[in-house]
């Protein structure tokens, strides 16, 4: 009988793979150049994983938003660390078979995809930015496929590709917008680049935990049981867990 762990852990190292492979690769194969092609690359890889196997892990790809998830007690600890290993494992051996099958000019030339600080700005800025930028990326998360309400939880991962490709368009020149701390570690391990590798952890996970708990918070766990409808209604609907409330 094949475990869930299993089969939830597999889908998350398909997607992250995925992500690294197609992300890093349109960066190497544009020479960091096409910032349209970057940004869909990256968008579309996420979009269309998590819409195929969403069902079955939530299609997080992403450290980040796992934590999130932990943080809001909405995933066990022992499935977050199978998801962050798998993670990890995918990031690692994509940016390998980037390296492996490209030409070595072209992915030193943008060490394998890697982000970096750039654009006049410090460490200190980045940090802040990757913050912002998955702060938007978790909100988008949580609200499209967490919230049962979400408007489009039938293709959350539209959604969020979409917010992955906004997000590169303002923040690639300046911290490479990985938002993801496996998206930076697969590249930076394999390329033994490090230059301030701390603000793709620091900032995605910061950002991340802070819009999943804000989210869950405002819009997950009501502070009352009195009825709220929809504003452009004005129909009255149960807020949910107002029935476990009463």
């Amino acid at each position: 009988m094949r475990s869930a762990l299993l089969q939830r852990g597999v889908a998350e190292f398909v997607g992250t793979f995925t992500l690294i492979f197609v992300g890093a690769g349109a960066i190497i194969q544009t020479g960091g150049g096409n910032l349209t092609a970057i940004g869909l690359a990256h968008g579309l890889a996420i979009g269309v994983m998590a819409s195929a196997v969403g069902h079955i892990s939530g299609g997080h790809f992403n450290p980040a938003v796992t934590l999130g998830f932990v943080v809001t007690r909405r995933i066990e600890p022992r499935l977050a660390a199978t998801y962050w290993f798998a993670q990890l494992i995918g990031a690692v051996l994509a940016a390998f078979m980037l390296t492996w099958l490209l030409p070595q000019t072209q992915v030193d030339a943008v060490n394998l995809g890697a982000p970096a600080v750039g654009g006049g700005i410090g460490a200190g800025s980045a940090v802040v930015i990757e913050g912002i930028l998955t702060f938007f990326l978790v909100w988008v998360v949580f609200a499209t496929a967490a919230d049962p309400r979400g408007t489009f939880a039938s293709i959350a991962g539209l959604a969020i590709g979409l917010t992955i490709t906004l997000d590169i368009y303002i923040g690639a020149k300046y911290t490479g917008a990985a938002m993801n701390p496996a998206r930076a570690f697969g590249p930076d391990l394999v390329q033994n680049y490090w230059s301030d590798a701390w603000v793709w952890w620091v900032g995605p996970l910061a950002g991340g935990a802070l819009a999943a708990l804000l989210y869950e918070y405002l819009y997950l766990r009501p502070v009352s049981p009195e009825p709220v409808g929809p504003p452009e209604t004005g129909l009255e609907e149960p807020r949910p867990g107002d029935a476990a409330a009463m």
